[in-house]
């Protein structure tokens, strides 16, 4: 958790033109403060607030259904704490629709989540472009294409978005 909190600020630090002083001496800081140890995360939550009080920021954390079951109950949850740190910050999580409650339960009701499901065609034209690929053809006979091509496709599952922002828009609120 540390590891992907410190890779977001990373990432967020990155595209700013001006580091903000708390955030560049923050790091130093807190090893000496703590015994040589990095930042921990409440203190990375407290500098990602920090950096994204003022500006647009929107984070995506995609798959998060494979994500080991006990790693997301130990997620943070700057989620919750965001829009009144963060105005401006947009979360956006995907996933399998077997986690969705757990994470509209965590997120306390401020989100819009929406479901999405490929186009049965959209699969079986990937499928066969990817056949196509297939360095030995000579494996594949027409009635093991045409099973791949039936029974993928009826396998393939919806994911969910789930959207959280700070005050939803009533025009979006049905």
């Amino acid at each position: 958790m540390t590891n992907a909190l410190g890779s977001l600020l990373e990432q967020i630090v990155g595209g700013l033109e001006n580091i903000p002083g708390e955030i560049s001496q923050a790091p130093q800081e807190q090893k000496t403060a703590i015994g040589g140890r990095g930042p921990q995360p409440p203190f990375i939550v407290k500098m990602l607030q920090t950096v994204t009080s003022s500006r647009r920021t929107f984070v995506r954390t995609d798959a998060l259904d494979e994500c080991v079951a006990a790693h997301r109950v130990k997620l943070p949850n700057p989620p919750n704490q965001t829009p009144e740190k963060s105005p401006a910050t947009r979360i956006f999580v995907t996933g399998r629709p077997h986690i969705r409650g757990e994470i509209e339960g965590r997120l306390a009701g401020r989100v819009i989540s929406v479901s999405i499901s490929p186009a049965k065609g959209d699969i079986i034209t990937y499928l066969r472009a990817r056949l196509g690929e297939d360095e030995t053809p000579e494996a594949m006979d027409e009635n093991l294409e045409a099973e791949i091509l039936e029974k993928i496709p009826e396998q393939i599952s919806e994911m969910y978005v789930v959207v959280m922002m700070p005050r939803i828009p009533p025009q979006i609120i049905r």
